[in-house]
């Protein structure tokens, strides 16, 4: 065997043992039951649905459920165990506008005697719950706030104080986290905590793919860039992230809703609703009936369904005939119509 073909073999063996080591696992909710549960993309239950209430599994093969006659929070992992927690009791923001995003750099926001820290996919408080809030990690980068002074965090729980006059701050994305000053206006923060885009807007968008959407004061809103540079010019009503996939970002002007590229042109789609693109496809409407566009504006996938969730993992959740499966980006069924409610696929590496 030559060395080409050995190198070829080779490649294929790797990715077929990275594939074996990865799993795909969506919450599902039975009829039978009306409770959540956990499924392959082969509809096979791999968690019997026995939760009230539970969350999407991390990459690194943990999930939070909620015990209803303990009433107390549990990680569990793909074969429904326990994992050991020191401390037993802890709360997780799970409430209203929270979406909980699981593990972020192997650390999970806890709320331990009310007060908030990290804990590890160990089970310890690697970062002593000290906080009145904290956002997920990001990148090896969290906020947090004590009383009215606010600090960036690193995995390791070193604390770096933000400047004075900091009202609020947000989560980290790309290196760059929304902080909102005393005069009431937004801006942009690093890792070391310094204002590096000024607070001059009146709301701000996160960064992904490298832009953020800004609202300037007299309510317009456009794109910018790392350096607070105008990308695209504030002519939008609203607007949303990037999807790194198309190219995409969609935006509201007089009043209708379409999608600019990075360079400000926009694309206008014959559809009845527009979503967010996703891994290259967004969700739109055309009578009464749901599908996917791709960047050119073509319905990949007819408007066939009662409705849809976006694209993760390469498969969309989607509704027919009051049962929710799992499509590919071919339109085509991989996992049949069969449950009360499933949500997005994630990845267990």
């Amino acid at each position: 065997m030559n060395r080409k073909k050995i190198l070829l073999a080779s490649a294929f063996l790797v990715n077929a043992l990275l594939i074996q080591a990865q799993t795909l696992v969506v919450q599902v909710k039975t009829f039978e039951t009306g409770k959540w549960g956990y499924s392959n993309v082969d509809g096979e239950l791999v968690i019997p649905a026995e939760y009230e209430k539970c969350y999407p599994f991390s990459s690194n093969g943990l999930a939070v459920i909620y015990d209803e006659k303990e009433r107390q929070y549990h990680f569990i992992d793909l074969k429904n165990q326990r994992l050991t927690t020191d401390p037993a009791s802890f709360k997780i923001k799970d409430g209203l506008g929270f979406n909980v995003s699981g593990f972020n750099d192997h650390l999970f926001l806890v709320q331990v005697n009310g007060r908030w820290g990290y804990m590890d996919d160990e089970g310890k408080l690697i970062i002593k719950a000290l906080y009145d809030n904290g956002s997920d990690f990001n990148g090896g980068y969290a906020t947090v706030a004590k009383g009215k002074q606010f600090f960036v965090v690193d995995t390791k729980g070193n604390e770096t104080a933000l400047e004075s006059g900091v009202m609020d701050v947000k989560e980290f994305t790309e290196g760059l986290a929304p902080v909102r000053m005393n005069s009431k206006k937004f801006g942009f923060i690093d890792t070391k905590g310094k204002v590096v885009i000024p607070a001059e807007f009146e709301t701000v968008g996160y960064f992904k793919d490298g832009l953020a959407w800004v609202k300037t004061m007299d309510g317009k809103l456009g794109y910018v860039d790392k350096t607070g540079k105008w990308i695209i010019k504030p002519e939008f009503e609203a607007g949303k992230e990037f999807d790194p996939a198309s190219g995409l970002a969609r935006v509201k002007k007089n009043g209708k809703w379409g999608y600019v590229n990075k360079s400000g042109e926009i694309l206008t789609i014959d559809s009845e609703s527009f979503g967010d693109f996703s891994e290259g496809l967004a969700d739109g409407k055309k009578g009464g009936l749901v599908g996917f566009f791709d960047e050119k504006g073509e319905w990949v996938i007819k408007p066939q369904f009662e409705a849809v969730r976006d694209f993760h993992n390469g498969y969309a959740a989607a509704r027919l005939n009051g049962k929710w499966g799992l499509i590919d980006k071919a339109g085509e069924w991989k996992l049949k119509p069969q449950f009360d409610a499933i949500k997005d696929v994630t990845l267990v590496e």
